[in-house]
């Protein structure tokens, strides 16, 4: 099987290892792809967010199954300009996309499913956001409406830095304050059957004990010892297959990979955001662990016959993936820093995301530059492993959190203590 993975961050370098390591898959492409994945697969210079250049680039390579990584393709219909060339495609619709191209048709759509999630309120005026603000109150929960890069969200106690952000988009949704902590968990899906895969946590701000800005992950890992024991069915029942259902109901089944973002509330499980595509950084460690071809599982919900092929399995053990970000990330980002040490990296692969050539040698080129990403028979073994390879690499002004699955890994005989200690990412 030829596949081809679209995008160049690193959900897709991770993606695009996990296929190399797959017997079934005979080759891999990506698109446009960045320098770490060269390793493993054949480059092409596409437009990702270009379904007709997509497609005509898949039929000229001969590829059997595309996987789309980012959101912003799916958002802008490239899985239905492939599906239309008659090609295989994990990836929802643009329609389906929706679910996280608008937080408010994804509420709508939980609504609509009995799907347990914050209340919330639509703004696209000062006066609503005011008004939305008094009505919930601090901590003040303000979401961009639209795709952010996973930026997009203000959880603050400072009603003025709610509103600015509340003024600065288009429409947003204001919602209660959700305690608890937060648990990545995916599932694919072909529309009618949903496979959950093993939830992971990832960590949302810049600095150690979640101090700081939003960015978009700078570290997870899985599994996590603390969580309930029947989440995962849990999430399955209430929440992954009454959205599949309801999107199905609706006339566009989902298909493809769905991310439910869950905090785990006092109240019990509820959803803080869906997203439509494999969340970045949680699956590198999530690949590392997945014992399962990920190139049969992909096709298999591509082709509409995901009851087919068995659930996916998962090695024992652990896996932490720490992001090193470059200076100056998240408010901007250095570029054209020099990177050494990664061939020094053992016992981890070495994930790129922000990364390029400049005159032979790698250089960082965007504001979370590389992932590492390390199994170990627990969670002590694999930070070990993970932090050992982010000691080796150098780049200027390089930025990395020390706490990655710390308390997990310290707590796993407390699980009441962990649960508290890893709260909201």
């Amino acid at each position: 099987m030829k596949t081809l993975v679209i995008g160049s961050g690193g959900r897709e370098h991770a993606l695009a290892l996990a296929l190399s390591r797959d017997p079934s898959v005979t080759q891999v492409h990506c698109a446009p792809g960045n320098p770490g994945m060269a390793d493993i697969a054949t480059l092409h210079q596409v437009d990702a967010s270009d379904g007709t250049a997509v497609a005509e680039l898949a039929t000229t390579v001969g590829i059997d199954l595309v996987v789309i990584g980012p959101e912003a393709p799916l958002v802008a219909g490239v899985a239905d300009a492939v599906r239309a060339a008659g090609i295989s495609c994990f990836g929802p619709s643009k329609e389906a996309a929706q679910l996280e191209g608008s937080k408010a048709f994804a509420k709508e759509v939980m609504a609509a499913a009995g799907v347990p999630t914050a209340q919330a309120r639509v703004c696209r005026t000062p006066d609503e956001a005011r008004a939305a603000l008094d009505t919930f109150g601090a901590p003040y929960v303000v979401k961009d409406d639209g795709l952010a890069a996973g930026k997009g969200v203000v959880v603050t106690s400072d009603r003025a830095l709610a509103l600015a952000h509340a003024a600065s988009c288009e429409q947003v949704l204001i919602e209660e304050f959700l305690d608890g902590p937060e648990v990545s968990l995916f599932a694919v899906t072909d529309g009618v059957t949903v496979y959950p895969m093993q939830p992971a946590q990832d960590f949302k701000r810049i600095s150690d004990d979640d101090q700081g800005p939003n960015t978009g992950g700078m570290g997870a890992y899985t599994p996590l010892p603390w969580a309930p024991y029947d989440l995962i069915d849990e999430v399955l029942g209430t929440v992954l297959q009454p959205t599949v259902d309801e999107m199905a109901r609706r006339g566009t089944p989902f298909q493809g990979l769905l991310y439910a973002g869950l905090a785990l509330t006092s109240n019990g499980v509820r959803v803080v955001e869906f997203n439509a595509r494999f969340g970045d950084p949680e699956t590198q460690p999530l690949m590392a662990l997945l014992d399962s071809p990920l190139g049969e599982l992909l096709k298999a919900a591509a082709d509409s016959r995901l009851h087919e092929v068995s659930a996916p399995r998962w090695h024992p053990g652990a896996a932490v993936a720490v992001v090193l970000a470059s200076k100056g990330y998240p408010e901007g980002s250095s570029k054209g820093d020099v990177i050494t040490g990664v061939s020094d990296v053992i016992d981890a692969d070495v994930i790129h995301a922000g990364t390029a050539l400049s005159e032979g040698q790698l250089v960082t080129a965007g504001g979370r530059v590389l992932a590492v990403t390390a199994f170990g028979e627990d969670l002590n073994q694999a930070r070990e492993r993970a932090y050992r390879g982010v000691e080796a690499i150098n780049f200027e002004g390089a930025q990395w959190r020390t706490d990655i699955a710390k308390l997990a890994a310290s707590a796993t005989t407390d699980q009441s203590a962990a649960r508290e200690a890893e709260g909201p990412s």
